[in-house]
């Protein structure tokens, strides 16, 4: 017989509690991915390969010993096509992500693309009302936006809009679909799936799509230094198995929309890591824009959760 505490209210807030510092904690593990990117030494499309095909060792021991647990709830395992098909559209769409982002840095700024890219919420919020029925309140619209202005100003004066760089704009704003999309779709397939099964399932596909886009770009697709694995390895196993996997399991007990606004905080600690690890200058400005992130976020918070 079910436990009764479970479905209490006190569980349910407790639950969301957690969901949320995995949210946060998910956010700041791939906030060290621009880190790990700077520091790799093959192409950028090899770089998003190495990134899931290096985690999925770690990923598939995962789900098998989960898949030998004893007692509590189980999610169930993949069965039928429609299933494969579900877990495949999130790996197609992570694959997009990663590979459309990285091309859109050939073709404009740095700061242009990473800005552009974090636009996700502008596509999940209406998707999410319009297709799951989340509901969107004035509050979260306004923290949303809120949030969005923060990531603005958080690029300051890097930010610039010159007609040399539409088309790169242009992938960057595709990037931020095709990352709203994997979000929808993960939150989603957590109603049914593990954490470890989604993961597993949508990296393979991700990385067997990536696979032959690197090689087809011609791009250095194998590091040259013992240090350039270590790197690579670093991006496989804390931004994308922990990091990555702290997100897909929070999408099981919260809103798209509002994880969505919560990722905004990546660009933020991505800055931070980047004055104290790389040296790069962190001015007032920039942390205006962080701290107005913060705020956003916290207006944007589902009333009551």
């Amino acid at each position: 017989m079910p436990d009764a505490s479970a479905f209490s209210p006190d569980h349910a807030h407790r639950t969301q509690r957690l969901a949320l510092t995995a949210l946060l904690v998910g956010a700041l593990g791939i906030a060290f991915a621009p880190i790990f990117v700077r520091l790799s030494d093959v192409g950028p499309v090899a770089i998003g390969f190495w990134r899931t095909a290096l985690a999925m060792p770690a990923l598939a021991l995962w789900m098998a010993a989960e898949s030998r647990q004893r007692g509590g709830r189980v999610s169930r395992r993949p069965s039928s096509i429609a299933d494969y098909a579900r877990l495949s559209l999130a790996g197609l769409c992570f694959a997009g992500d990663l590979a459309i982002w990285h091309t859109s840095i050939r073709y404009t700024s740095v700061a242009n693309s990473t800005l552009l890219a974090n636009f996700a919420p502008l596509y999940v919020a209406p998707a999410a009302w319009f297709l799951f029925k989340e509901r969107i309140t004035r509050r979260f619209i306004m923290g949303m936006l809120l949030a969005l202005v923060g990531a603005v100003v958080l690029m300051g004066e890097s930010f610039q809009l010159d007609a040399d760089h539409l088309f790169g704009d242009a992938l960057a704003i595709l990037t931020a679909a095709f990352y709203a999309g994997y979000i929808l779709s993960v939150g989603r397939l957590r109603s049914e799936f593990s954490t470890a099964t989604i993961m597993t399932w949508s990296g393979a596909i991700s990385a067997a799509v990536l696979l032959p886009i690197g090689l087809y770009d011609g791009e250095a697709m194998l590091p040259a230094t013992a240090g350039g694995w270590a790197v690579l390895a670093g991006l496989a196993l804390f931004s994308h198995a922990c990091g990555q996997s702290l997100i897909a399991y929070a999408l099981a007990h919260l809103p798209a929309s509002f994880s969505s606004v919560s990722l905004l905080l990546q660009p933020a600690a991505a800055a931070i890591l980047a004055w104290i690890l790389l040296n790069e200058p962190l001015g007032p400005l920039q942390a205006l824009g962080a701290a107005v992130i913060l705020v956003g976020i916290l207006l944007a918070r589902p009333g009551g959760r």
